[in-house]
């Protein structure tokens, strides 16, 4: 198809003739006064000739804050827009031009494609970005970035602007004269459309726990993270590409199995030593009213019970109606991790001594948002059981083949600057366990054997754990066996192996950043939203 290119404030048309030789690009270059005033400027006439010679539309006396009023619907599509070095004219201040400057970015809106991008060159020190060099006082730039914010635009590069590369490009305009004026050290930004702000409408989820099927209410902090797939075969995700290469590497090692069943999202049952603050907590089937000790003991008041629908019936379909916030004995909750799973794992009966199980899928846990810490993310388990007394040089073996397996990833990433503290001594501690009950009472009471450094200290903060051990001894059927658990955050991986400080990024609709990883594979993550304005907002309250 052809890319159809708009150029705005053309002083004497060089730099559209320059680019009007590209194939497969249609220009359409523009300027604000009037044929006869243009063509008395040195080489105007010139490069006009030029550019209808070879199929350019020439349009004059455009005004770039109405581009919509100069095109019919169909042709106000453009795939990119130019504007160089943009100025009100003569002695104009830089409230003046951000005014200009915000008028022009709404109205490019309407006539750019959904992909498209608009560049905007400016003097040096103009834009008031961190590539200015030297860099201006905030009130004293045109502050490029916060007024195409308030457009819908995101800056996604910025370079400089090299005239002395540009075939036959004079600058011209010097204070609305035909005088050239310094371009050294200027600067081409280029912005794109930014996602709009989503608003997600309460969500239903339906699921079959056992004989059962339960509906409930997805948590508004979850709506959009429920079922995206990042794990599946046909995903391109990051976070597959971690997993998928992590197993490859360990099963050189060992004899390894992936549980390939599906786990459900919810689970139930009483989980001790885990804080129930931390829990998505679900409704249970409303014939579950609760019991007189439960009232007693305070889990249910009347202040919870107003906020609670208890429908007695359950629909045609047969699924039970509930939702989110209720806490019974015999509760109903969001998975917080997959090791509880391993009980299933090591009761079933093709439970092989020596095999490392794999299993894979998103958690969720309430926590205190911040760039490291996630109320979902994607959790690797892996369990193998050994004979008792063996079981310190499997995990140091495991340990070991875990770190192994990180490097290779983090050599695929080429320049990559993985903070990531791989400890020459692990520390682990052996739990002897008889049961998953008194189990799960210790997973609050993790180790982590791989931490992030995210302070000048090198500490690891609560949150930031990459991967856990743990080991519980469980009698089987013929002999004791240890069995030993290793779980890994894979976001928190992907994080760290391609550079992106976000979580919130992984879980983006944004196309632009799937695109980064094209077949799945692993590269250093290239922000697409440079420099974005932040504020500080003081409220007193007397």
């Amino acid at each position: 198809p052809v890319r159809r290119v708009l150029l705005l404030g053309e002083g004497n048309f060089s730099f559209a003739a320059s680019l009007c030789g590209e194939a497969g690009t249609h220009v359409v270059a523009t300027c604000y006064e009037s044929e006869e005033e243009v063509s008395g400027r040195g080489r105007a006439a010139e490069s006009i000739r030029r550019l209808r010679e070879r199929g350019a539309e020439v349009v004059f006396s455009v005004d770039c804050t109405k581009l919509k009023d100069y095109f019919l619907p169909e042709k106000r599509e453009f795939d990119c827009i130019y504007f160089n070095f943009p100025h009100c004219g003569r002695k104009a201040g830089v409230v003046k031009n951000r005014e200009l400057l915000a008028h022009f970015f709404r109205s490019s809106a309407e006539v750019l494609t959904q992909e498209g991008e608009v560049h905007v060159a400016l003097c040096n020190g103009q834009g008031g970005t961190p590539a200015d060099q030297p860099r201006r006082e905030w009130h004293n730039s045109w502050q490029i970035v916060a007024v195409a914010a308030g457009a819908g635009f995101i800056l996604s590069d910025v370079h400089p602007f090299k005239a002395e590369t540009i075939h036959g490009y004079k600058c011209t305009g010097y204070r609305s004269q035909d005088k050239s004026f310094c371009v050294e050290g200027a600067l081409n930004h280029i912005f794109t459309r930014s996602t709009p702000l989503l608003y997600f409408k309460p969500m239903t989820c339906e699921i079959e726990l056992g004989s059962r099927k339960i509906s409930f209410q997805v948590p508004q902090v979850l709506v959009d993270k429920i079922n995206r797939g990042f794990l599946e075969v046909n995903s391109n995700h990051p976070v597959r590409t971690v997993n998928e290469t992590l197993t490859a590497e360990l099963s050189r090692a060992f004899l390894l199995q992936n549980i390939d069943y599906c786990l459900p999202l919810i689970h139930q049952g009483h989980l001790s030593g885990v804080c129930h603050s931390s829990i998505f907590w679900i409704v249970p089937r409303p014939e579950e009213t609760p019991s007189a000790e439960e009232m007693s003991n305070g889990l249910a008041n009347a202040a919870f019970f107003s906020q609670v629908d208890f429908c007695r019936d359950t629909d045609k379909k047969g699924w039970v109606n509930a939702q989110e916030g209720c806490r019974f004995s015999k509760q109903y909750y969001l998975r917080p991790s997959l090791l509880p799973y391993a009980q299933a794992i090591v009761q079933r009966g093709a439970f092989l001594p020596g095999t490392l199980h794999v299993l894979s899928g998103p958690v969720f846990r309430k926590c205190l948002i911040s760039p490291y810490s996630m109320p979902v993310f994607h959790e690797t388990v892996f369990v193998c059981a050994v004979n008792r007394g063996t079981e310190n040089s499997c995990i140091q073996m495991l340990v070991d083949n875990i770190k192994a397996s990180i490097h290779a990833l983090q050599q695929t990433v080429s320049g990559s600057k993985v903070a990531i503290n791989l400890q020459e001594a692990v520390s682990f501690e052996t739990t002897e366990l008889n049961n998953f009950t008194a189990f799960e009472s210790q997973l609050s009471k993790i180790q982590c054997f791989l931490c992030m450094e995210i302070d000048s200290s090198g500490s690891c903060e609560k949150g930031s754990c990459v991967g856990i051990i743990r080991t519980a001894h469980y009698e089987l059927v013929s002999s004791e066996l240890v069995v030993v658990f290793a779980s890994l955050n894979l976001d928190l991986l992907a994080m760290l192996i391609c550079g992106i400080a976000d979580w919130r990024m992984l879980w983006t609709s944004d196309t632009r950043f799937l695109r980064q990883f094209p077949r799945g594979e692993l590269r250093l993550f290239k922000s697409f939203s440079l420099y974005p304005p932040s504020y500080v907002h003081d409220v007193s309250f007397w």
